[in-house]
């Protein structure tokens, strides 16, 4: 994408002194509803009314949301509170409505951001809009296709754009609903500074008690803004009540949250923080060294399975070593998360190694 600073003006423009928010329901339910929330958010932090008018869900039978309806509510909730507002679109034809309706921000989701043909057609239907379109990451963790679906509406001649981190899939479960693999949006952020970059925290967590905390990491990581699922009675809520909070609470969050500067102009400041640098840099260099050797010596035992005609993979060893490190990791404050990402990284690594050796000749 060339111009890229062409992106930023539309989050300029609300001239904030606080991150962007953006709250409301993850359905609208009725109208009544989605006008109660919007007031209980109006004399606050948040700038947008967001509320699902369209649910893909995973299985037929659950609530799939109230349709065009609903954005008859949305209107009339910004009629009377004066927030903007916004609601994920999954095909030409909502857009269309959405549009007519004079959406002001229009989301696209992570099960749509996964296909490049359905992306196409909204790019066509939003073809040089002035409206603001963000898209939230795939379900899948992948950055190329998360910025192809970016680049295609950037190419409609869409400007005002921007991207909502929601969090990723993965088959092995955690403690969160998607897992945040928070390296991916920082890869994108810095190759599109100018790119407006949103955490959903509701859907990474997918229960409301770790939502402030996903919050303030993300606000230390330099988000733009948060899209938080607010709910007047969350537990009544018809999809996805475990992971939305009152309206009341996410005010009490923004109020608590810290505000991180970007940068600090103490020279006290800058020495510490270069010698500190420093420090990373060597420790890094080593880590490298260190899985070089390692490597090496993966090399040697890819030679002798290879003179014995043994197999590269031994599952009962490889059991073991992972046990043993992640108890190892817990004893100097690394958490089991990590220590099974990296030993699998490194693990596959050694078999990549020892594969080439099974195959030289």
């Amino acid at each position: 994408m060339e111009n890229k600073k062409e992106l930023r003006n539309w989050l300029d423009e609300f001239n904030l002194d606080h991150p962007l928010v953006i709250a409301g329901p993850c359905s609208a339910e009725t109208e009544e509803q989605v006008v109660k929330i919007a007031k209980q958010l109006k004399d606050s932090d948040v700038s947008v009314l967001r509320a699902g008018i369209w649910k893909p869900r995973t299985r037929p039978g659950n609530f799939e949301g109230v349709g065009a309806l609903g954005l008859k509510w949305m209107k009339t909730a910004k009629e009377e509170t004066g927030l903007l507002t916004t609601t994920e679109v999954a095909n030409p034809n909502h857009v269309e409505l959405a549009l007519e309706n004079d959406v002001d921000i229009l989301w696209i989701g992570a099960r749509t951001t996964v296909s490049p043909f359905i992306i196409q057609e909204i790019a066509d239907a939003l073809k040089g809009t002035n409206k603001t379109v963000l898209v939230k990451n795939p379900v899948n963790p992948d950055l190329s296709l998360w910025l192809g679906a970016v680049e295609r509406l950037y190419t409609a001649d869409i400007k005002n754009l921007g991207v909502i981190h929601r969090g990723f899939s993965a088959y092995e479960k955690t403690k969160y609903r998607n897992n945040p693999e928070w390296q991916i949006p920082i890869d994108l952020q810095n190759r599109f500074p100018d790119l407006p970059l949103i955490l959903d925290p509701s859907h990474i967590a997918g229960r409301r008690d770790i939502i402030f905390d996903l919050c303030q990491t993300a606000l230390d990581l330099n988000y733009d803004g948060l899209m938080v699922e607010t709910h007047h009675d969350p537990d009544n809520a018809w999809s996805d009540a475990a992971q939305q909070i009152t309206p009341a609470t996410l005010i009490q969050f923004m109020k608590d949250l810290k505000i991180r500067k970007e940068i600090s102009e103490s020279v006290d400041f800058q020495n510490k923080l270069n010698n500190l640098r420093a420090q990373i840099d060597v420790a890094d260099n080593h880590l490298i060294d260190l899985l070089a050797k390692r490597m090496r010596i993966s090399d040697e035992i890819g030679k002798v399975k290879k003179d014995q005609n043994v197999s590269v993979l031994q599952t009962k060893r490889w059991n073991e070593i992972l046990g043993n490190m992640v108890l190892e990791g817990e004893q100097v404050g690394l958490s089991e998360e990590f220590i099974l990402r990296l030993f699998k990284a490194v693990h596959q690594e050694s078999i990549n190694h020892q594969e080439k050796v099974m195959k030289a000749k």
